[in-house]
């Protein structure tokens, strides 16, 4: 078993920044991806970014390229986004993932832990 807890969300206004943490507990040897997804009111949860645990391969959704970072730090066993360059149309819950297969993926069903999730809102 594996457990998430996200925090670090919250109100920010258009152009302002944002970092979601993400702590892992458990059996953390065994996840290979850690991911971001994000799901707003009446859409469908979409990929956010995600990073293998060794940390070498990171992955963007196109929406978010350039603005966010996703990051993990071993020893804490936490893995972060940095978010910049808010718009209104980021404003969503926010999740984070653990995938334990070894493979790639930005398929929110192939992911086989998550955490509870936490608010984003961007003002315009």
């Amino acid at each position: 078993q594996v457990q998430l807890v996200e925090s670090g969300g919250g109100l920010v206004q258009a152009g302002g920044s944002l970092r979601l943490s993400c702590a892992a507990s458990g059996r953390t040897f065994s996840i290979f991806l850690m991911g971001w997804f994000r799901q707003a009111p009446g859409k469908e949860r979409e990929f956010v970014a995600a990073i293998d645990w060794s940390g070498r391969s990171t992955y963007y959704a196109r929406s978010v390229n350039g603005r966010f970072t996703i990051s993990r730090d071993n020893a804490k066993n936490t893995v972060s986004l940095q978010m910049n360059s808010l718009k209104p149309e980021d404003t969503a819950v926010y999740y984070c993932a653990a995938d334990l297969k070894m493979a790639v993926s930005t398929d929110a069903n192939e992911y086989d832990y998550w955490g509870q999730g936490t608010q984003v809102t961007v003002s315009s």
